[in-house]
């Protein structure tokens, strides 16, 4: 279909207006138009699970340096795993793991986990709530984005999204998120893009027939209006509920259901994909990272208690999955990622703690990812400071914008789009990508194409070249808060390409969204102001 035929096509068959974060969102459905882009996206069929650590994970006692061993035992003597309880890595030298992630330690040697060193931001931020928004809006620390790196992808991806959603080729949820209400990772630049299901329990009541009920904040409205606008076709908790009575689970290494939550919300994630679920990211967590007091027993080995708890359920949980997939024919498809919002610092506390610090290891699992550990051990002093950090090795939006080229085959510019900016990627996986995700780009841009700015980023202006299949445009341009900075077009316009230029000289720096509707179509964007 060309670009003007397009447009043409996207007559309005039922609208439902709404507004979102301060912009509104018109909902519409046309199945040819739309299939063409699902068709792009199934074409590639890579899924990413996202595992948050949530509290900010103690990264020494996970990754320990054993060739610091001397110098990081003065510094936390009351809470430092004994050596000889080290798990040893398999042709590494001076790096082991804690004593309750055999699992991990069993896929590190088996080459399917990765290790990245030293993960973090500049100036880092050490609030639980602001440090998450860092991470999950890939935002510098003194900036603020209110879409998701994950929803900002998606956008990309599905540039009309929830417009004629769900079709006959996309039924189902864009984002599946298990285990709290749909977070900020997933809000797209107009429109959070994806479902949750507040937990396990709520998984099966849904797939026996009881929907789980939104929750009553803004994450909850927006649920429930993805919800209204699933209606109009085939629902998405229906779709869910079908995937899950055709999906199974064949790994016997899952804990009993109640005594994992992590491994009860990847165990759904597993029978979920193997049901066909078209899903292409899941959201799951486990809590209980903020370890201020008691990480180890007041007595017994530091090798037990609570941090030794929350490791062990998170490497049971990576290793029950990994096995899951790998068991349903699924290796290839399937790629997982941890983090966590912080690490914490080098000198423990004297409530057998440690406070919220810096840098932290990340994880990548999956047959490929490039197995072995990135960067290198940090170097303790021989005498520590109690606020002294960790420092950095690589930027967590490295690390993002690696996922973003290699699992799900983007081009180096549509990454510093998503992204918002150039982040240095990381050879942390295999080449992934191939003719079918060149054929996915290619049908994406037909629906794309009939709007973009130039310059972005952009120092003082820039155009915004739109395409019109006649009648009345609207273009406007508004500031993360979803505040309407200016009306650049609201006329009617011949049909054709036209361009605009907005003059940003007298506003500050950072992240602006333009907003271009012609009748039913329309499309929010990023752009980035850098003076």
């Amino acid at each position: 279909m060309k670009r003007r035929d397009f447009l043409k096509a996207t007559a309005p068959f039922a609208t439902l207006p709404v507004l979102m974060n301060g912009l509104p969102i018109h909902a519409l459905g046309n199945p040819e138009t739309m299939n063409i882009l699902s068709n792009a996206f199934v074409n590639t069929d890579h899924v990413l699970v996202l595992i948050q650590m949530n509290g900010g994970n103690d990264g020494l006692n996970t990754v320990i340096p054993t060739d610091q061993y001397s110098n990081l035992t003065k510094a936390r003597s009351n809470i430092m795993i004994p050596l000889a309880k080290v798990l040893v890595l398999d042709d590494v030298d001076g790096t082991g793991l804690h004593p309750s992630m055999t699992g991990m330690r069993d896929l590190f040697n088996d080459e399917k986990l990765g290790i990245v060193q030293g993960v973090g931001y500049p100036n880092p931020n050490f609030s639980h709530f602001r440090s998450t928004d860092i991470w999950h809006t890939a935002s510098d620390s003194n900036e603020e984005i209110h879409s998701g790196w994950i929803g900002r992808y998606l956008s990309h991806e599905f540039p009309n999204y929830p417009v004629g959603f769900p079709n006959t080729d996309m039924p189902d949820p864009l984002v599946l998120q298990i285990g709290s209400v749909v977070s900020t990772v997933c809000q797209g630049v107009s429109v959070n893009m994806g479902m949750a299901i507040s937990d396990p329990s709520a998984y099966y009541q849904l797939v026996t027939g009881n929907y789980t009920q939104s929750p009553s904040s803004k994450a909850g409205k927006e649920l429930d209006y993805i919800r209204q606008v699933a209606g109009q076709s085939n629902e998405y908790g229906q779709a869910v509920k079908t995937a899950g009575e055709k999906g199974n689970n064949k790994s016997t290494k899952y804990p009993d259901q109640g005594n994992n939550r992590l491994a009860d919300q990847l165990k759904i994630v597993a029978q979920l994909i193997s049901g066909g679920l078209k899903t292409r990211i899941y959201v799951v967590n486990i809590n209980g990272f903020d370890t201020h007091a008691g990480q180890v027993p007041a007595t017994g080995g530091t090798e037990t208690g609570n941090h030794a708890n929350l490791l062990g359920q998170l490497s049971e949980a990576i290793d029950a999955f990994q096995d899951d997939v790998e068991l349903l024919g699924l290796k290839d498809r399937v790629l997982g990622m941890t983090y966590s919002e912080f690490g914490r610092r080098i000198m423990a506390n004297f409530s057998s703690g440690t406070d919220h610090g810096a840098a932290a290891p990340m994880f990548l699992f999956g047959t490929n990812v490039k197995p072995g550990i990135l960067g290198k051990n940090p170097t303790i002093a021989d005498t520590v400071k109690v606020n002294d950090n960790l420092p950095m090795q690589y930027d967590f939006r490295s690390v993002y914008a690696s996922v973003l080229k290699d699992w799900f085959c983007l081009e180096d510019t549509e990454v510093d789009s998503v992204m918002l900016k150039t982040h240095q990627q990381l050879p942390v996986l295999n080449d992934s990508c191939n003719t079918n995700s060149s054929a996915r780009k290619a049908l994406r841009k037909s629906g794309e194409a009939y709007v973009l700015n130039y310059p972005n980023p952009f120092s003082h202006a820039t155009t915004i070249k739109f395409e019109s299949s006649g009648g009345h445009i609207l273009v406007q341009v508004f500031n993360p808060q979803g505040q309407l900075i200016e009306t650049l077009v609201d006329s009617e316009m011949p049909v054709g390409e036209h361009e605009v230029v907005f003059n940003a000289a007298n506003l500050a720096s950072g992240t602006y969204y333009y907003r271009y509707q012609n009748g039913s179509l329309q499309q929010t964007k990023p752009m980035i102001l850098a003076k």
